[in-house]
């Protein structure tokens, strides 16, 4: 059937077209295996010159490969479509350069065992030398004393042929190839042989006199560091005045001030590596033998009665190692850019001096912590580039000292008044300096004064009619707290440190103080003024009417204060509340006369008058 006006389609020309694509299949194909053969080389051989791109294949047809017949027409037989014609594929010669397969993922290399690692089997032994070494020296300058053998000449030479011999070994194996670990092992068992060699005469013999002992230390100690510092290897430094200051016991007959002599000249020759090298663990290990060793001293001394020269030269003691070690700690925490070892270690060396009132009388030690707590806070003062976890452990040092003296100085009575006092000083401060650290050290400074005052006037005090030891000082107490509650809040909020969520809450824990404050100042007057009796009864009735006067207060501001008018609202009705409860199930059972009256007059007359302003504030306020 033909269909008239309609041209067929050439089945040659669909045959040429699909013979194309396919072709321009197979080209691709080649160009995408050219382009993985050559990524795969270059990363191969990334540091090589690359070689030059091979040619990409000619999109003609092959030389050698004759061009494929033109198709046959198809037949087409009468009543039947046209079908489309599907051509042979061309074949094409592989491509010059095949591809070179992916590498296969190299395994994850298992991890080695620590006792296969470079030199961890050589330390370990090199260590247990040292100590085993270390010990026979000590045996040989005091146990072969004890029992009869050498004599003290003989002893004491041989620990200083056996310390040079050692540096002398070590020094040569260093120089030999893998003669680092047992080089620095051998060295650093004879300079600390030595040391102990020096002290035993000085101190256990009595041979030298302290100065020149301590001149032949200071000269072992730094012949150690330099060769520490040659060597670079923190190790030698650290675990030398380690061993020294383990064994150096035994030679002085326990922990006494000779030891901390010369732990002091360790501390202090051993900075010398850290000018220029950051060595945390020589910074512990030349800190803390000192610092404990005095410290000991210190407690030991507690109740004896020291003589005048006994007290001097503990506090030079505790002097010169708070600024040994302090001192160097600053410039340590400044270069390495807050390191906390050596914030710690600054605290530490610290220590003594807050221990030496065990040692000094009364006003001395007042003077020294209150010098101790001054120079501490000049420090966070002065010195730029303090990280803020210095700042802090440094202003928390001062407050302990601070609070110390104060202790030490102020008499038992007068105590809860001078802490709150402080409190409020460093409160204040903290609020015109924007400072959280001084914040901090008040608040603690307004802990432990709000704990003695609550000693001094327990809550039983408001229960029950008897008489305190230092009235006024209870009376003046309780109204700085009452302050001081206000001035922590309100300054908390200015800093940052409560926000809005929680000022509520804080201003509600605030006014319970203020009022418990408040209310002991009275009761507490009462009595002292006027007895158990009457000063009682009179103290809690002025108590209640000044309840309800604060509710007063609080609602009339609730309904000048739109900022905070929620807040003052429920504060004022509660202690109207709570004044109303107090009225009717304590006053009414424990007043008596005209007190009673009083009582009930005052408060029902402010009441009233505290909802009349309030009615009028509120009508007035622009809607």
């Amino acid at each position: 059937m033909d269909n008239h006006g309609v041209r067929s389609i050439d089945p040659q020309a669909v045959a040429r077209l699909s013979g194309e694509f396919v072709a321009l299949d197979r080209h691709m194909r080649s160009v995408a295996d050219d382009l993985t053969w050559l990524r795969t080389q270059l990363e191969a051989s990334a540091a090589a010159v690359p070689a030059p791109a091979p040619q990409a294949p000619s999109y003609g047809t092959p030389q050698g490969f004759p061009p494929p017949p033109p198709p046959a027409p198809q037949q087409q037989r009468p009543g039947q479509p046209w079908a489309p014609y599907a051509a042979p594929p061309p074949s094409y010669p592989p491509s010059p350069h095949p591809p070179a397969p992916y590498p296969p993922a190299s395994p994850v290399p298992r991890r080695e065992p620590w006792w296969r690692r470079d030199g961890a089997i050589s330390r370990i032994l090199a260590a247990a030398g040292a100590t085993v070494t270390l010990i026979g020296v000590v045996m040989l300058l005091v146990l072969a004393a004890q029992a009869g053998f050498f004599g003290p000449v003989a002893r004491v030479a041989s620990g200083a042929v056996v310390a040079v011999a050692l540096v002398g070994a070590g020094l040569r194996v260093h120089r030999r190839a893998g003669g680092e670990v047992g080089g620095v092992a051998l060295v650093g068992t004879g300079l600390a042989g030595g040391f102990l060699d020096v002290l035993a005469a000085t101190t256990y013999y009595g041979w030298f006199p302290p100065a020149l002992g301590l001149a032949l230390a200071a000269a072992v100690a730094a012949t150690g560091m330099a060769v520490a510092v040659r060597w670079d290897s923190q190790p030698m430094a650290a675990l030398t005045i380690v061993a020294v200051a383990v064994l150096a016991p035994v030679l002085t007959g326990g922990i006494t001030v000779a030891l901390v002599a010369f732990l002091l000249l360790l501390q202090v020759a051993a900075f010398a590596p850290q000018w220029d090298r950051d060595w945390p663990y020589l910074h512990v290990a030349r800190t803390v033998p000192v610092v404990i060793a005095l410290s000991v001293v210190l407690v030991n001394s507690l109740g004896d009665v020291a003589g005048t020269r006994t007290q001097a030269t503990l506090l030079g003691f505790a002097i010169a190692v708070a600024v040994a070690g302090g001192g160097s700690a600053v410039y340590l925490v400044r270069r390495a850019s807050g390191s906390a070892v050596d914030t710690v270690m600054l605290a530490f060396s610290l220590l003594p001096l807050l221990l030496i009132g065990s040692v000094l009388p009364r006003w001395s030690e007042v003077a020294a912590l209150a010098a101790l707590a001054a120079v501490v806070l000049a420090v966070v003062r002065v010195v730029p580039g303090l990280p803020v976890h210095t700042r802090a452990t440094l202003s928390a040092v001062a407050t302990i000292a601070a609070l110390q003296a104060a202790v030490s100085a102020t008499p038992g009575d007068l105590l809860p008044v001078v802490l709150l006092a402080l409190a409020v000083a460093l409160v204040a401060a903290a609020g015109r300096m924007h400072s959280r650290v001084a914040f901090a050290c008040g608040t603690a400074f307004g802990a432990v004064g709000t704990l003695v005052f609550v000693d001094a006037a327990p809550p039983e005090l408001l229960l029950s009619a008897h008489t305190v030891a230092a009235p006024f000082a209870v009376v003046a107490a309780g109204l700085v707290l009452a302050a001081l509650a206000v001035l922590v809040v309100r300054n908390a909020s200015g800093l940052g440190l409560i926000d809005d969520r929680n000022t509520d809450a804080a201003w509600i824990i605030c006014g319970l103080v203020a009022l418990h404050g408040v209310t002991t100042a009275i009761v507490t007057t009462g009595v002292a003024s006027f007895g158990t009796g009457v000063g009682f009864v009179a103290g809690h009735c002025v108590a209640t009417l000044v309840w309800v006067v604060l509710a007063t207060v609080l609602l009339r501001w609730s309904a000048t204060r739109p900022q905070r008018a929620r807040l003052m609202l429920g504060a004022g009705l509660s202690v109207a509340a709570v004044a109303l409860a107090k009225l009717f199930l304590f006053d009414l059972a424990t007043l008596d006369g005209m007190f009673r009256v009083l009582a009930f007059l005052g408060a029902g007359l402010l009441l009233l008058a505290a909802g009349t302003r309030y009615a009028r504030a509120i009508s007035t306020e622009p809607r």
